[in-house]
C-alpha cells in the first residue's frame, strides 16, 4: 500500500535523509590516495546514484500510469490532460512512456514473485531494464544472482542471457554446446550464432550445424555467425526485390555457386542493395509525382500578380518535369539526369 501525506511539506519531511546525498567525493589530485582506493569510493558513490535513480524512474513511471488512467476513465478521449500534465513537467511522450514501461516491468517482476524488492538494490538502472526484457527463464537466473548479493549490470545481464541461450538452443549439436559447459567456447560467441540462425529456414540449418559439429572452436563459430548473417540478409532482400521475382532465375543454386566460391558476403550485398535502389525508385517517383501535381496547382493558384511566385515554379520546373536534374553537390559539378517513363 503506498503511503500518503497531506502536504508537499509532509512528503519532504519523509524523504528527509534519503534526498539528502552529500559525497566525499575524494580530491583527484590527491596522490596519498592509492588507486584502488580512489575508485572504490567513487564505485560506491555511482552506485548509490543508480540505486536512486532506478527508483525514482520507477515510482514516476507508476506517477505518470496513475494520470494515464485516470485520464482514460474521465478524460476527453484524447489524453489531453495527460499530455497538458507532461507538457507543464517538460516530460516528452516517448520519455513518459519508457518510464511507465519501467514501472510496469517493475510491478510484473515483483507481482510474479521473480524478484525480491531488496534485491532492486543490486541493480544498475540498465540492468534492470534488461532484465525486464529478458525471457522468464533469464530473469529466473538474474533474481537468483541478485538475491546472493551480486552486483548486477548490463554486463551480467548479458552474459546470463548467452549462456541461457547458448545452452537452452535446440539449433545447436550437442558437441558445441560440450565446449560451451567446458568454457573453451564461451557462450558469448554463441549467443550471436544462435540468433543468427533462428532467422534461417531449416533446409540452411544443416549445413552449419555439421560444420559446427566437426569443429567446435571459437573460430569455427565466429565464421560461421558471419555466415549465417550473410545467408539471411540474402534471403531477406532476395524476397523483396521484384527484379528476382520476376525472372526464373534459381535463387538457391544462385546461393550454392556463393557459397562455393567463398562471395556470399558480396552476393548478399548486391541484393540488399538492390532491394534498397528498388524503394528508392518507388519513392522517388511517388514524390516526384507530388512535386509535380503541387506545381501544376500553385500555377493555376497565381498569375502575373506573383511573378516571384512564378519564378518560384520556374526554378522547380527541372524537378516537376519529365527529365529531373539534380547536381550531385559537394565539389562535384556533375549533374544527374532522369528522365520518368512510366508504363500503363
Amino acid at each position: 500500500m503506498v503511503q500518503s501525506f497531506e502536504s508537499p511539506d509532509d512528503l519532504a519531511a519523509a524523504l528527509k535523509g534519503l534526498s539528502d546525498m552529500n559525497f566525499e567525493i575524494p580530491d583527484p589530485e590527491n596522490e596519498e590516495i592509492p588507486e584502488h582506493e580512489f575508485e572504490q569510493q567513487l564505485d560506491n558513490a555511482w552506485r548509490v546514484c543508480d540505486h536512486f535513480d532506478l527508483q525514482t524512474d520507477i515510482w514516476r513511471g507508476r506517477i505518470l500510469r496513475a494520470i494515464r488512467d485516470r485520464e482514460k476513465r474521465g478524460g476527453d478521449g484524447r489524453g489531453t490532460g495527460f499530455l497538458n500534465w507532461l507538457k507543464e513537467r517538460e516530460i516528452s511522450k516517448s520519455q513518459a512512456y519508457s518510464l511507465i514501461e519501467l514501472a510496469n516491468s517493475a510491478d510484473t517482476l515483483l507481482s510474479e514473485g521473480k524478484l525480491d524488492p531488496a534485491s532492486i538494490n543490486h541493480f544498475s538502472k540498465r540492468a534492470f531494464v534488461e532484465t525486464a526484457k529478458s525471457a522468464p527463464q533469464v530473469q529466473q537466473l538474474i533474481a537468483e544472482a541478485a538475491k546472493t548479493g551480486d552486483r548486477i549490470t548490463r554486463r551480467e545481464v548479458r552474459q546470463l542471457t548467452d549462456e541461457w541461450t547458448a545452452m537452452s538452443s535446440d539449433l545447436l549439436p550437442e558437441e558445441i554446446k560440450e565446449k560451451a559447459a567446458s568454457g573453451s567456447v564461451p557462450p558469448k560467441f554463441l549467443a550471436p550464432l544462435v540468433r543468427e540462425m533462428e532467422k534461417l529456414p531449416e533446409t540452411h540449418l544443416k549445413a552449419i550445424q555439421q560444420e559446427a559439429t566437426e569443429n567446435p572452436d571459437i573460430s569455427t563459430v565466429r565464421q560461421l555467425t558471419s555466415d549465417a548473417r550473410n545467408l539471411s540478409k540474402y534471403l531477406h532482400a532476395a524476397a523483396l526485390v521484384s527484379a528476382i521475382n520476376q525472372s526464373s532465375v534459381d535463387m538457391e543454386m544462385a546461393l550454392d555457386e556463393a557459397l562455393r566460391n567463398g562471395c556470399l558476403n558480396t552476393a548478399a550485398d548486391l541484393v540488399k542493395q538492390s532491394a534498397l535502389l528498388e524503394q528508392t525508385v518507388a519513392k522517388l517517383y511517388t514524390t516526384w509525382k507530388k512535386v509535380s501535381s503541387l506545381t501544376d496547382r500553385l500555377y493555376v493558384d497565381t498569375g502575373a500578380s506573383t511573378p516571384h511566385l512564378r519564378l518560384l515554379i520556374t526554378c522547380l520546373d527541372r524537378l516537376a518535369g519529365e527529365v529531373i536534374e539534380v547536381p550531385l553537390g559537394d565539389g562535384d559539378k556533375r549533374t544527374i539526369r532522369l528522365r520518368v517513363l512510366t508504363e500503363e
